[in-house]
């Protein structure tokens, strides 16, 4: 495994080595409270309250040092029922968001970008919303034309909690890349400082054989 800074533009030239310990899922089930769809006329004020930015650490882990693929099952903001399963022999990546989070705002366009980019190359994109109701997450996908699904994980974790114990999403932000076995090859915790770093993690992932 693989941890490193992300820099501004490109991928860094010296990696550092480091293992990966257990991980609680700290951002699920720490403080993450249903907040009123209100939210979602409000969501572009800049606020900073009550998000968590990051390090801005990419680690990777190595085809042979990966776990068990995740599992779970959970509801999208549009009521319909997604399945990491459904995605088998895909690339899924995971964006844990919620619509009052600045970083989140900010990196919705690159994630929309790369999502468009790979749609026809056996990646999928999945949203998880850790602290809004549907009403929120669809008018903050709305205005910022985000594609890709995201499901609601506010009220019962699912998505987190398949997490726990593995490189778990321990900031808001967070990106997590599955490989096509749905084990998790990536992670960048905090906002995307530009799109460069995620799509060589998602190139990279999909060159893999399944």
């Amino acid at each position: 495994m693989t941890t490193r800074k992300s820099p501004h533009a490109r991928r860094p030239s010296l990696v550092l080595r480091a293992l990966a310990g257990a991980a609680v899922v700290g951002l699920a089930l720490t403080g993450c409270v249903t907040q009123n769809d209100d939210l979602a006329a409000n969501f572009g004020d800049g606020t900073t309250e009550n998000y968590i930015s990051g390090s801005g650490t990419v680690t990777e882990i190595a085809p042979d040092d990966r776990g068990d693929p995740v599992d779970f099952t959970s509801e999208t903001d549009t009521g319909d029922t997604l399945s990491r399963s459904d995605y088998d022999g895909d690339v899924v990546v995971l964006n844990f968001w919620y619509a009052g989070c600045p970083p989140c705002r900010a990196e919705a366009p690159d994630l929309e970008q790369i999502s468009q980019d790979y749609a026809d190359q056996g990646v999928q994109f999945v949203g998880v919303n850790v602290r809004d109701q549907a009403g929120t997450s669809l008018a903050f996908a709305r205005t910022f034309g985000v594609s890709y699904p995201s499901v609601v994980d506010t009220n019962d974790g699912a998505v987190q909690l398949a997490l726990a114990g593995t490189i778990a999403p321990n900031s808001v932000p967070t990106t997590i890349v599955l490989d096509q076995q749905g084990r998790i090859a990536a992670r960048i915790l905090g906002g995307l400082d530009g799109p460069s770093i995620l799509d060589t993690l998602v190139s990279d992932t999909l060159a893999e054989k399944a």
